[in-house]
């Protein structure tokens, strides 16, 4: 019954359509699963359908952002500061982006991935998609925080939450380490401004990670506040 009467009382709350953002953002970044599969097997007209389908929702994903802000009120009676909601939505919309820019660079240039380190490239590229998955767990928690007043039960379960996407995120960073160690080991047979897009590339997805696990903490803060 509380529940019920507080969600009644936001009446035009804004955390519905901020977690539908965080959704078309994760559909986004998934896409990079099927663009790395077409990029190792150089099938650039399969990469391309991707990133194209990547570009929309990304597109989307501005649109929901922008029709969030400028319907988000000067001030809500929630227990949610709106700085706090702001802050969070473009913590959303980085993932997005980085996603994208990922895709782009490596379409841009067609570049090759050397088949020594294509499935372990392909495993780093899931396990950072992992992370912005538990990150849109965490976020999808958000309106059953609000509805229980911050109850003790719905805090435990977001911290468990938070836990299991600090895991998933030190999961893609030993990935990280470990393809980097690979690629090492052969690049002084690669074209070396091939080697340097693929540690920038490695590095760039460690980044969407690190921007998924920023966006999933930012609701810790929200409870602190």
């Amino acid at each position: 019954m509380a529940s019920s009467t507080i969600i009644s009382l936001f009446g035009q709350s804004p955390i519905k359509p901020l977690q539908n953002h965080m959704h078309t953002v994760f559909e986004c970044t998934e896409q990079l699963n099927h663009f790395f599969v077409a990029v190792c097997a150089e099938d650039w007209p399969a990469a391309e359908a991707v990133y194209n389908k990547m570009a929309e929702l990304e597109s989307a994903a501005d649109d929901q952002k922008q029709d969030i802000r400028l319907h988000l009120p000067k001030s809500l009676f929630m227990p949610i500061n709106r700085s706090d909601l702001i802050h969070l939505l473009s913590k959303q919309d980085k993932i997005c982006n980085k996603a994208k820019d990922i895709a782009g660079v490596i379409l841009g240039r067609e570049q090759i991935v050397p088949k020594k380190i294509a499935s372990d490239l392909k495993a780093y590229i899931k396990s950072a998609v992992a992370v912005v998955l538990e990150a849109r767990v965490v976020i999808d928690e958000l309106d059953e925080l609000i509805g229980s007043g911050f109850g003790g039960r719905e805090i435990d379960l977001i911290n468990k939450c938070i836990i299991n996407l600090d895991k998933a995120e030190n999961k893609n960073d030993k990935r990280q380490v470990a393809l980097r160690s690979k690629l090492h080991a052969i690049e002084a047979d690669l074209p070396p401004v091939d080697v340097m897009f693929l540690y920038k590339t490695i590095e760039a997805i460690g980044h969407l990670a690190d921007r998924a696990k920023s966006a999933g903490e930012q609701i810790q803060i929200i409870i602190a506040r």
